[in-house]
């Protein structure tokens, strides 16, 4: 993995076996960025995708392996108020199964690089989005009041 930052954006390489969702949130930590959204593309191997079931109160897991290509990559990185880093992701991949053209999609879990990841990461300008835990859903969203 490799990044740079131009003018407040970091634009992101990642290479063979590097973890997406992982290197955002260590960048973001190294960096001391208490929120931000990022979108990418690139060329993936494994990805856990979630789907959220209210009447369970969880998600599901699906994994898909093979060459995964990641057709769109969007989500964000936000901080509670004990500096505790979250991220709510989807993304959506095409691929190659019994012949014909698929794609899956849905909340990310995790996405491991096969041969490339271009991200562009942009922290919050003028200020923080921190994290507001609902005990309804076992989720957090975005808190303005912090």
């Amino acid at each position: 993995m490799d990044y740079r930052n131009f003018n407040g954006t970091i634009y992101i390489r990642m290479d063979r076996g590097d973890e997406i969702i992982g290197n955002i949130i260590e960048i973001c930590r190294k960096e001391q960025i208490k929120s931000a959204v990022f979108s990418g593309i690139g060329g993936c191997e494994q990805a856990e995708i979630q789907t959220f079931i209210p009447e369970k109160g969880s998600f599901e897991t699906q994994t898909l392996d093979g060459m995964l290509e990641l057709v769109s990559l969007n989500g964000n990185i936000v901080t509670d108020e004990n500096g505790e880093y979250f991220h709510h992701t989807h993304a959506m991949f095409s691929f190659k199964k019994d012949g014909g053209h698929h794609m899956a999609g849905g909340h990310i879990k995790s996405i491991t690089v096969l041969y490339t990841a271009e991200i562009e990461l942009r922290p919050t300008a003028g200020g923080v989005i921190k994290r507001k835990f609902d005990p309804e859903t076992g989720t957090g969203f975005w808190n303005f009041d912090a």
